[in-house]
């Protein structure tokens, strides 16, 4: 936090300190007015005074914790105030996000001079420029000892050796985030080594393993398979070097594998085959069967499971996820319209998940004898999303409409249900707060009116300007659990400093909405990672105060 302005090498009656007596007349724009008052002097509070610092009683302590509630803009306006503000803003900031370029180099010392009680770091660089390097990354590791969380991305001039030297000026590391980065095993397996404390690991194309057919192991001996918690893997082409890490990772709690190339059954089995904690699992277009599903079978505490996108998991496995792990509570299937999970996988979840809270459906073909089972025997289900699925009629959700007693949140999304399907939701579902109709052709505007006029608290969200059924991609893994703990807010406005080399831009947190708008999200589909049902889960999640999604 902030110290005292004294500590700063200024108080009030120091003659470094800028301040002048108040009177009629005006000031240059260069000084700063810092009035002082004796117990002589005859001044009541009450009078008006246009250059009085109502601030100069306030402690340091104090003026930190009014920036800290400031958004961030009026936080950089701020800062600008006078050179007091300046300090304290600087010293009280811990979150931080730079424009990583090669350019910021000179200023390096000047930026963390000031900022040097940073303990969360993001560093950025386009693709079209060229990033910071080994120098720059050592210089910051020497400045920010005390950092926590690190987040790297499109950094292609940091090596092997940068990593090295950054993990062992910051031990303390708890969160580490990569993307787009060019260094390598040798360089994860330093961190590894040195981050005693490390608790999330997520790893997004590191290009420089993905280029090499041979890539030494991670985590052979390493200290933070002793802490690590969060593992999440991206875009790998030799993911499966982070195999041993996976396995000897014994506090392991959230496990996401995403478009990760290789057989990935065996970790599963490693895993299963000691006592494990695991309580999430994302496994995302990776090569995956009914093998490893029936090793998630034994993961006891398992209560989130997404699986999306992999074509060689069926029914049985999803049976035996389902009979054994009693403590489900979130799932996400996507078929990719293959259709080897239907009514048997389904029914299974509905027979024995009653602890289930969120189910999303999507390229599945499910019939009124699962959902029925869903419905009855899931009485604790809240949030509902149905997708791409050429089965789902009025019949079905006429059954979700009559028998989900506790449902709160529906998403229907290129189904064939019509306007008598949608309006069952006009009677049925008494604590519903919330639907959401996409791109089903056979439903008319008309229907939306009569929600409202029966339900005047339902908030309904119906499109029926777009006929054309699309696949509907599931993927949330630009946004999931894992990242959301690791990912800085969204960069806002650049903070103009004036350092050695010219003016750095800084970028800070904003407290605006971020992400694409909806038209530029659609327009990506697939590639952006952000799916209508998935931004919707997150956006309806991100409203519960008691659980998080």
């Amino acid at each position: 936090m902030g110290q005292s302005s004294s500590a700063h090498g200024f108080s009030p009656t120091d003659s470094n300190y800028p301040h002048h007596r108040c009177s009629g007349t005006g000031h240059s724009q260069s000084e700063f007015f810092y009035p002082t008052l004796s117990e002589e002097d005859d001044f009541p509070i009450s009078q008006p005074c246009e250059n009085r610092d109502y601030t100069d009683g306030l402690p340091d302590e104090c003026l930190a914790l009014i920036f800290q509630s400031l958004s961030s803009g009026d936080r950089k306006r701020s800062s600008l105030v006078c050179r007091r503000w300046l300090l304290v803003e600087g010293v009280s900031r811990h979150r931080l996000s730079l424009n990583a370029k090669a350019e910021i180099i000179p200023d390096i010392p000047t930026i963390f001079s000031r900022f040097d009680s940073v303990t969360k770091l993001a560093l950025r660089c386009d693709r079209k420029s060229v990033s910071i390097n080994d120098e720059a990354v050592i210089l910051i590791s020497h400045r920010c000892v005390n950092l926590t969380r690190l987040k790297l991305r499109g950094c292609r001039d940091i090596t092997d050796l940068g990593m090295a030297c950054l993990a062992k000026n910051c031990e303390k590391l708890k969160k580490f985030s990569c993307g787009s980065c060019m260094f390598g095993a040798e360089g994860m397996n330093a961190l590894l080594i040195n981050s005693i404390s490390l608790e999330e690991l997520s790893v997004k194309r590191l290009r420089c393993m993905n280029h090499t057919v041979s890539v030494e192991p991670i985590s052979i001996g390493s200290n933070a398979a002793c802490s690590l918690k969060s593992i999440c893997l991206k875009e790998l082409y030799n993911g499966q070097c982070f195999g041993p890490l996976i396995m000897g990772s014994k506090n392991l709690k959230t496990l996401k594998l995403l478009r990760c190339l290789g057989d990935w059954d065996r970790v599963l089995e490693t895993i299963a085959s000691r006592e494990n904690h695991l309580v999430e699992i994302h496994l995302e277009r990776v090569q995956v069967s009914d093998i490893g599903l029936r090793a998630i079978s034994k993961f006891s505490d398992l209560e989130i499971l997404h699986l999306v996108k992999a074509p060689e998991c069926t029914d049985a496995g999803v049976v035996d996820v389902a009979r054994h792990c009693k403590l489900l509570r979130k799932v996400h299937i996507d078929g990719w319209r293959t259709n080897r999970i239907g009514d048997v996988g389904l029914g299974a979840i509905g027979e024995y998940s009653v602890n289930l809270k969120e189910l999303v459906i999507m390229g599945l073909n499910p019939t009124v004898t699962s959902l029925l089972a869903i419905a009855s025997n899931c009485q604790k289900l809240e949030r509902l999303a149905l997708c791409g699925s050429e089965s789902i009629g009025d019949a079905e959700v006429t059954c979700i409409a009559t028998k989900c007693m506790a449902l709160k949140k529906l998403c229907i999304k290129g189904c064939e249900v019509t306007d008598e399907g949608i309006v069952s939701f006009a009677w049925g579902c008494p604590n519903l707060v919330k639907i959401k109709v996409k791109k089903c052709k056979n439903v008319t505007g008309e229907v939306a009116d009569l929600l409202r006029s029966r339900r005047g608290s339902l908030t309904v969200n119906l499109d029926v300007g777009e006929v054309d059924v699309e696949v509907v991609d599931g993927s949330a893994s630009d946004g999931g659990a894992l990242e959301e703990g690791i990912e800085f807010p969204p960069i806002a406005r650049t903070v103009p400093i004036l350092g050695a080399g010219g003016v750095v831009d800084i970028d800070t947190p904003s407290t605006s909405n971020f992400g694409r708008s909806s038209a530029s999200t659609s327009r990506i589909g697939f590639l952006g990672g952000r799916g209508f049902v998935a931004c919707t889960f997150r956006r309806w999640s991100n409203g519960n105060a008691n659980e998080n999604l």
